[in-house]
């Protein structure tokens, strides 16, 4: 027992990118081109580089094309056939998923495929808000709220049964506001969506 206890804490990165784009035409977000590659590898890349040694990813739309067109080694793949409902859906398929790897994830890091802007230093500065599996974190940016955010998994199962449509963590989390441990993150990353045409011009 006395091992299981002394254990390192499993904090696993969780990247939603499950979006099919439908303001950018109907452009899955996953397979958008940001740095000379689809911008799902670039986000698992800035996860493994805050120190996320177990990644999983929830796809979505045409996921059979992103499991072709990107190399995601080492990646958990978790496919949500309700994607189109929202993002709720997606943190549920996500978290249900981290709950079954068998090497026991303590917290779940989770960043959004369509926010490029925040990099390896802002998730490393979350990542280490961990302190237990009861730990709640989120980045923020001049005050507000943000990604990434950290979930212990002593709050896994109260954020799925209030995980629907797009609003994700955002009830669990506001009921909780006491709880969570702000990261500014305001000085080495910025928040943007890739929503819309215009927000293409922050791809690389």
């Amino acid at each position: 027992m006395k091992a299981v206890e002394d254990r390192t804490p499993v904090v696993a990165g969780l990247l939603l990118a499950a979006g099919g784009g439908r303001r950018l035409g109907g452009r899955p977000k996953a397979l958008l081109t940001h740095r000379g590659r689809p911008l799902v590898e670039y986000a698992v890349g800035v996860l493994r580089a805050a120190g996320c040694e177990v990644v999983h990813v929830v796809l979505g739309a045409s996921a059979e094309l992103v499991r072709e067109r990107a190399e995601l080694p080492g990646c958990v793949l978790v496919d949500n056939s309700d994607w189109a409902d929202g993002m709720g859906s997606s943190l549920r398929a996500g978290l249900g998923s981290l709950a079954a790897d068998p090497r026991g994830v303590d917290a779940a890091l989770v960043l959004l495929v369509d926010q490029p802007g925040i990099g390896a230093e802002a998730v490393a500065r979350v990542r280490a808000a961990y302190g237990s599996r009861d730990a709640l974190a989120a980045a923020s940016y001049d005050g507000v709220r943000g990604h990434p955010v950290l979930f212990g998994a002593g709050h896994w199962a109260g954020i799925a049964e209030t995980a629907v449509g797009d609003r994700g963590a955002r009830d669990y989390l506001a009921a909780h506001r006491d709880a969570i441990t702000p990261v500014d993150c305001s000085d080495v990353a910025e928040p943007y969506d890739i929503d819309t045409e215009a927000d293409l011009s922050h791809l690389e």
